[in-house]
């Protein structure tokens, strides 16, 4: 997408959206730089799991006369929360998602028209807020930051915008050794009537969708230290 594009679609988010996602990047950071000043424990958590649920959007592309539905395919992923656990029941992490997935006609359930193939990560600042029982964990966390769309061939990458939110649960085996589980949320800020994917004036979709939705499950391991 060409600078003067990328202005625009960022003149069209609203301000209020702008303006809570610039007050919450910064009291993360004043967060996370507090407790790195105050040697808390920190840890690493390598996860899998399965992304569903993304919405469709219509979209059409010139070059091969088509105009319709599309969607990005479920599929697995894999990722990493990278965090340090603060002085009451919580954490501030940085998390990493991976999905080798897929742009497809969304022609129903099961649709197995492959247009392009697309990479999605998710790369968030978050935090989570715990409620002990014993070893058990349950918690509720919330994250901003981007999501990075690579299609496959010579076109553009897209980072655009995203907010997500989830809530699991942890099992601590003790102060070092925990397992997780927990289910995420992530909305993308795709601003409507959009092009997408493009080589110097030639772009491949144009969308017309204001947010792309998209679950996730997760299970994982995390090591304190």
């Amino acid at each position: 997408m060409r600078p003067f594009q990328r202005y625009l679609w960022i003149r069209r988010l609203p301000t209020r959206i702008l303006t809570r996602a610039g007050i919450l990047l910064g009291i993360l950071a004043v967060g996370f730089t507090t407790q790195l000043q105050a040697r808390e424990t920190w840890f690493i958590a390598p996860f899998a799991g399965y992304d569903f649920g993304t919405n469709q959007f219509e979209a059409s592309n010139s070059n091969i006369n088509l105009d319709s539905q599309v969607k990005v395919a479920d599929g697995e992923h894999v990722g990493v929360v990278i965090g340090v656990k603060t002085r009451e029941p919580g954490d501030i992490y940085l998390l990493y998602s991976h999905q080798s997935s897929e742009l497809r006609l969304a022609e129903n359930f099961m649709s197995s028209t492959v247009l392009s193939e697309l990479d999605l990560d998710y790369m968030h600042v978050g935090g989570s807020l715990y409620f002990p029982t014993g070893n058990l964990r349950p918690y509720v966390t919330v994250s901003i930051g981007f999501t990075q769309m690579r299609p496959s061939s010579d076109y553009s990458n897209e980072t655009r915008f995203s907010m997500g939110f989830g809530a699991g649960v942890e099992y601590q085996f003790n102060q070092s050794i925990a397992l997780f589980v927990d289910a995420r949320g992530y909305s993308t800020f795709l601003s409507s009537d959009n092009d997408l994917f493009c080589q110097s004036n030639k772009c491949v979709w144009h969308i017309d969708a204001d947010m792309m939705w998209q679950a996730q499950v997760n299970a994982g391991l995390k090591i304190s230290f």
